[in-house]
């Protein structure tokens, strides 16, 4: 709708439109959208630490007993967890800062490809730990390792499950990114509204 010059003192004032009017649902289907975001990252996080907590932890003494860095994805998934870890927390601050401030960490452009790239590339890197760390662990249960220490291969499978949950969760954050990334692509702007 085309809005009609005023005249006051003598001056034209043409009023111009706001570029960025939202209605008051469309800023409550936002700010559900972005606490949705900190809810799938935070439990990323919970996850990923649990996962790297559970493998870092899995040490016996003894040295006839297997320990988690005797194996090469056992190190895998624990530091894949860690490494998840610490992204879930920056991005969860991230996103609660700009629910907080309406405004994002970085230029709009530059924290749409970043929460998204970095979305695929750790999910990606949690689920190849996972299914390594289960393959490692069905050859130990055949090798019947786990028979002599089976604490040892529960922490480990209870570590890759929580990797695996992590995974999801991350997942989940991704299509949401994806979605800001289609949303900027069409609209310009990282929101759907």
């Amino acid at each position: 709708m085309m809005m009609s010059p005023r005249v006051r003192n003598g001056v034209v004032e043409t009023p111009s439109p706001s570029p960025h009017f939202n209605s008051s649902v469309a800023v409550h289907k936002l700010r559900r959208f972005n606490i949705l975001i900190v809810v799938f990252r935070f439990a990323s996080f919970c996850f990923s630490l649990a996962s790297a907590i559970f493998m870092f932890t899995n040490s016996r003494s003894g040295d006839d007993l297997p320990q988690w860095h005797h194996f090469d994805a056992f190190r895998f998934v624990a530091v894949a967890g860690a490494i998840v870890a610490l992204y879930s927390l920056f991005e969860v601050g991230a996103s609660v800062w700009e629910i907080s401030r309406g405004a994002t960490v970085f230029p709009e452009v530059v924290q749409v490809w970043f929460d998204f790239g970095h979305d695929q590339v750790f999910a990606y890197m949690l689920l190849s730990a996972g299914s390594a760390g289960t393959s490692l662990v069905r050859t130990l249960r055949e090798m019947d390792t786990c028979k002599v220490n089976n604490s040892f291969c529960v922490q480990s499978d209870i570590s890759i499950a929580f990797g695996f949950a992590g995974f999801m969760f991350l997942g989940f954050s991704s299509l949401l990114s994806g979605f800001r990334v289609v949303s900027f692509i069409i609209n310009g702007s990282r929101f759907h509204v």
